[in-house]
C-alpha cells in the first residue's frame, strides 16, 4: 500500500526529521537511510517499523539539522590530536623522515575538529529519532488506512459479483444431467436409431456416469467457504494481505475445476465471469497489508 509520513523532533539544539514513504509490494522490504552519526540506530528503527507495517516496500530517510552559527559548533578533540602527534612522530622516526608534526597536519586529521553532530552522535540519539519516527508512522498508517478503505470496497464488490455467479451456477447445476440425457436421446434419434425408453438401463448408466463426472457440488461448497473466510477477514484489525493471497489461490483452484467438470454453456459463461473478477481481486489483494 502506498503512503507518506513525516515526523520532527528537536533535541539539544538539533532537529531530527524522519520521512517515510511506502509503495505496493507483495512482500515486506524496508530501506533505511541514516546519517553516519546514527547508523547504529538502524536495527531499532527497523523493529519499530515492523510493528506498524507488515507489507510493502518502505523507505525511511532520517535527516539531522543543527541550529546556531557554525563557529559555535566546532570542538577540538585534544586527546585524539595528541594521539595523532605521537603516532605520526613515531612513524616519521621509523621511516627516517625529517621534520616534526605541525599544527597544519593535525587540523587536517579526521576527528580532530568535531561538530556538535559528531559529538552527539556518539551518545544516544534514539529518544529523538523514536519520537520523530512514531510521528511519521502515524501519518503513514493514516494515509494507508484511507487507501485501505477504498481497496476494501473494491474487494467487497468483486466478491459479491463472484457470489452471484456462483449462485447462478449452483441453481443451474442440477439441470445439467437432465439436459445431457435429453441431448443424448436427441442425437440417437437424429442418427435414425430407435430412441431408448426413459428407464432404459444403458441410458440411465450413461446419465449417472455423466452426472458423477460433472458433479461440482464440492467445489461450489468450498468456493462459498472461501467467500465466508473473506468476510471474516473484514472483521479483523490484523494484516490480512497474505491471507487474501491464499484465498485467491484457492478460489482459482475451485473455479478452474468447475470450468473443467461442468460441461454446460451457461456454467461456462459464469466461470468466465468468476475468473475475470478473481483476477481483479488478486491484483488488488496484493496491495493490501
Amino acid at each position: 500500500m502506498t503512503g507518506y509520513g513525516r515526523g520532527d523532533c528537536s533535541q539539544d539544539g538539533f532537529k531530527i526529521t524522519v520521512e517515510l514513504s511506502s509503495v505496493n509490494r507483495k512482500q515486506s522490504e524496508i530501506s533505511i537511510n541514516l546519517p553516519r552519526e546514527m547508523e547504529m540506530l538502524e536495527a531499532q528503527m527497523r523493529d519499530l517499523i515492523n510493528h506498524h507495517v507488515a507489507r510493502g516496500r518502505l523507505t525511511a530517510r532520517v535527516t539531522l539539522h543543527s541550529g546556531g552559527n557554525s563557529s559555535a559548533r566546532m570542538h577540538l578533540n585534544v586527546p585524539l590530536a595528541k594521539a595523532y602527534t605521537r603516532e605520526l612522530n613515531k612513524l616519521a622516526k621509523q621511516l627516517k623522515i625529517p621534520g616534526t608534526v605541525t599544527l597544519d597536519h593535525l587540523v587536517r586529521a579526521p576527528g580532530v575538529f568535531q561538530t556538535d553532530e559528531q559529538i552527539a552522535g556518539e551518545e544516544n540519539f534514539w529518544p529523538a529519532v523514536e519520537k520523530a519516527l512514531k510521528q511519521s508512522l502515524a501519518a503513514l498508517v493514516k494515509m494507508r488506512e484511507r487507501e485501505g478503505a477504498h481497496l476494501k470496497q473494491d474487494l467487497v464488490e468483486r466478491i459479491e459479483i463472484m457470489r452471484r455467479a456462483a449462485t447462478q451456477i449452483q441453481k443451474h447445476a442440477p439441470k445439467v444431467a437432465e439436459r445431457y440425457r435429453d441431448q443424448l436421446i436427441q442425437r440417437i434419434r437424429e442418427a435414425n436409431l430407435q430412441a431408448p425408453a426413459a428407464d432404459d438401463e444403458r441410458l440411465l448408466k450413461e446419465v449417472v456416469y455423466f452426472a458423477d463426472r460433472s458433479d461440482i457440488t464440492e467445489e461450489l461448497t468450498r468456493l462459498q467457504s472461501h467467500f465466508q473466510q473473506f468476510g471474516d477477514c473484514l472483521k479483523t484489525d490484523e494484516p490480512v494481505g497474505r491471507t487474501l493471497d491464499f484465498l485467491a489461490q484457492e478460489m482459482n483452484r475451485e473455479i478452474n475445476t468447475i470450468g473443467s467438470k461442468a460441461n454446460d454453456s451457461l456454467i461456462s459463461r459464469e466461470v468466465v465471469t468468476l475468473k475475470a473478477e478473481l483476477e481483479k481481486f488478486r491484483e488488488q489483494a496484493q496491495n493490501v497489508e
